[in-house]
């Protein structure tokens, strides 16, 4: 009897609960169809972005972020040879700063001219980085 009484107050627990998360379920009315949940107003444009655009968008920032720390470096190694007022060890290091700056600078347009290259040579840009589709 006592284990007749914990599965009715169980299942009176459970079909609560189920009201509760969805009352159309419970009651058996038909949910409305044709709910648009994409974005609305001035995120609309938002509903075009894909993977695709999410990877070309990602490496176009690194490049920037790159070459924006590059330069700030290249500034900050000039900065510190400046200050250094003849110091050998203070400009050596500033030297280094410099040469660093610079090395990572040509990096950065290097791989650039490199993704501009493959865009000429082959017709893939890396910039507008569409995956193709598979079709069943």
């Amino acid at each position: 009897m006592y284990k007749l009484t914990k599965k009715v107050i169980a299942t009176a627990i459970f079909s609560t609960g189920l009201f509760l998360m969805n009352p159309a379920i419970a009651l058996g009315v038909e949910a409305p169809t044709g709910i648009d949940i994409g974005p609305q107003g001035q995120f609309i444009p938002l509903g075009n972005i894909t993977f695709a655009s999410l990877v070309s968008g990602l490496i176009r920032f690194i490049l920037v972020i790159a070459a924006l720390l590059f330069f700030f470096m290249l500034v900050l190694g000039g900065i510190q040879w400046i200050i250094s007022g003849g110091d050998k060890a203070g400009s050596e290091n500033a030297r280094k700063k410099i040469t660093s700056a610079l090395v990572g600078l040509a990096i950065v347009f290097a791989a650039w001219a490199i993704a501009t290259l493959i865009n000429s040579l082959f017709g893939v840009d890396i910039f507008k980085l569409e995956i193709p589709k598979l079709y069943p």
